[in-house]
């Protein structure tokens, strides 16, 4: 059976009415909200009275600090409490997944990092160590070839090899 569809006309009546009604319910919460506050302050802070007198205000100054430093230390004790009870609460879910001894393993991505940003990884902000390599390698001076010595640049002496005389001078240096 085909359900029949609801004109635009109809849906935007229906859709301002519960707007309307959802605003009434709003604003009859924040009047509940009001009535409990001021019905919580009358019970539990009686109207002060300020006194003329020094000694009276002092005696008002000591016990609102007595009812200050109780106040205190039941707001101490409450979140003792519930510092406690998540405790237990996390300790709980841990014996849980123990229990079931199903973990599930992240997925890896892999991370482009220079060694500089590794180390400030796994060591912390704490040791800054910059990873020079070529500072830690040995200077090693390139020594040149005998061969390369005695051979050198050949336009250099192309005066003293040419003719049969300087063909003599080579074949006599390197035997």
């Amino acid at each position: 059976m085909a359900e029949k569809k609801m004109s635009a006309y109809r849906k935007n009546q229906l859709k301002s009415l519960l707007l309307q009604i959802g605003q009434v319910m709003l604003e009859e919460e924040e009047q509940e909200a009001k009535e409990e506050k001021m019905k919580y302050m009358e019970e539990n802070c009686p109207a002060l009275s300020v006194p003329d007198s020094m000694q009276e205000l002092q005696e008002l100054c000591r016990r609102l600090h007595k009812e200050i430093d109780l106040v205190d230390d039941e707001r101490y004790d409450i979140e003792m409490k519930v510092k406690k009870s998540n405790k237990e609460i996390d300790d709980l879910r841990s014996t849980i997944q123990d229990l079931n001894g199903k973990f599930k393993k992240p997925t890896l991505k892999k991370v482009r990092m220079s060694a500089d940003a590794m180390l400030a990884a796994l060591l912390g902000s704490k040791h800054k160590v910059s990873l020079d390599l070529r500072a830690n390698l040995k200077q090693v001076k390139k020594e040149v070839k005998e061969e390369e010595k005695q051979t050198g640049d050949w336009r250099k002496n192309i005066k003293e090899k040419a003719g049969m005389d300087g063909r003599k001078k080579m074949f006599e240096t390197e035997a």
